[in-house]
């Protein structure tokens, strides 16, 4: 006599959700909001003494691109998530602790903004693994583009830069025939004088540039380092000729439309001309590099 077969239910698959508190989103929320409350007053700090000043306008969108490459890569630090570090992220934590600690009592803002740095990436290491916390490091490295530069190294870096951008938007335009002549960074043509301004050859203006050059590297994601490589490097002399245009064209507004019309360029659309100029020569470069190099297609994207 057969048994009769009973019928049973599937085994429930199992979860290969990892260990720790990866899926406890209330958990990432509390971090979330005790983060932003922690440096809330840095960013403040930020807004009223850098990012109002004239150059360094790049802070937002620094801030806004950071936070867009941590939600594009999230799902992929989940994915290779094999349960926390404890031990491990406390330390980095720790370290970012003391980091900001420093900067906030002692009034260095580049330590405080930077702290952030080692607090995610203890945060990260401690809940989902060192795995996941590498699959983020782009955009923790990224934070370092919202760092203000030291106000002595700043100093030091525009000088030369304005020196060099002067000399060579004189040389062009002489060389093209416009009545132009330079004293230092002072540029007089016609009956203008135009001061070459630290916003238009300064080292923050090359830094927010790299920063864009640097986001544009992670968004193709080539297969090849030395393509990368070489054209992170391009990307420096790309920013040094993008601000010789900027400087060109505002003294070729003043000359054919007056001081009014070239001061009125400088504060509504130089800052954008400048991103254009950027963003289409490091393209065009890129495009350039691939024919003659490079004979290879980019990988998808991650971010």
């Amino acid at each position: 006599m057969l048994d009769p077969v009973i019928a049973k239910d599937p085994p429930a698959p199992s979860s290969t959700a990892p260990k720790g508190l990866v899926g406890n989103k209330l958990d990432w929320i509390l971090l979330g909001l005790a983060l932003a409350a922690m440096f809330l007053p840095t960013y403040q700090m930020l807004a009223n003494e850098f990012w109002n000043q004239e150059g360094q306008g790049h802070g937002p969108v620094m801030l806004a691109l950071t936070g867009w490459l941590f939600y594009k890569r999230w799902p992929d630090a989940l994915a290779v998530s094999n349960g926390g570090s404890p031990l491990l992220g406390g330390i980095v934590f720790l370290i970012g602790l003391v980091l900001y600690s420093v900067g906030r009592s002692q009034s260095f803002p580049e330590f405080e903004v930077l702290a952030q740095i080692p607090l995610l990436a203890g945060l990260l290491i401690a809940y989902l693994g060192v795995r996941s916390t590498k699959a983020l490091w782009f955009p923790l490295f990224f934070i370092l583009f919202i760092v203000p530069l030291p106000g002595s190294l700043v100093q030091a870096m525009t000088a030369p830069l304005k020196s060099a951008v002067s000399w060579v938007a004189d040389y062009l335009l002489h060389a093209a025939g416009y009545p132009i002549a330079r004293s230092g960074v002072t540029l007089t043509i016609g009956q203008y004088k135009l001061l070459v301004a630290d916003a238009c050859a300064g080292l923050n203006s090359i830094f927010s540039l790299e920063a864009i050059g640097v986001f544009y590297l992670s968004v193709t994601n080539y297969a090849s380092a030395s393509r990368k490589l070489l054209l992170a490097i391009l990307i420096l002399p790309i920013s040094f000729v993008s601000n010789v245009t900027r400087v060109i064209t505002l003294v070729l507004i003043t000359y054919y439309f007056g001081d009014e019309a070239g001061q009125g360029f400088v504060h509504g659309f130089a800052g954008i001309l400048l991103f254009s100029i950027a963003t289409l020569l490091t393209i065009g470069t890129d495009g350039l590099l691939g024919r003659l190099f490079f004979n290879q297609t980019a990988r998808p994207a991650q971010t």
